[in-house]
């Protein structure tokens, strides 16, 4: 898994390539909660996502708590179909915020 992080209009955006299984989640998470510490809304990318396990939906589960918990917003972008499938599994689609581009996630339009 690669990641990189960056800023745009306030929102800290994540994004995450490859396969977050749990090999990698533990460094998806560092990175995550790190952006979720800066009390910034966190957008996270999902596009070049080719599997995701239930340790990386844990890592995206436990950074939503913590936005929520210090107020600020939390989404997800350009979800890939491999990454929405295993969200609609779960019946996570219900649960996070999810935009087609990362425009529509800093304005918060679905």
């Amino acid at each position: 898994m690669d990641h990189s992080v960056a800023e745009k209009d306030g929102v800290s955006i994540v994004t995450l390539n490859g396969d977050v299984d749990l090999e990698s989640s533990p460094i998806a998470r560092e990175v995550l909660l790190a952006a979720a510490a800066k009390k910034t809304a966190v957008l996270v990318d999902l596009a070049g996502v080719d599997y995701i396990d239930s340790s990386g939906i844990a890592s995206l589960v436990e950074t939503l708590q913590a936005t929520k918990s210090n107020g600020s917003g939390f989404g997800l972008v350009q979800v890939s179909e491999a990454a929405l499938r295993v969200l609609e599994l779960a019946r996570l689609d219900k649960v996070f915020a999810i935009y087609p581009t990362i425009e529509d996630g800093i304005t918060g339009e679905s």
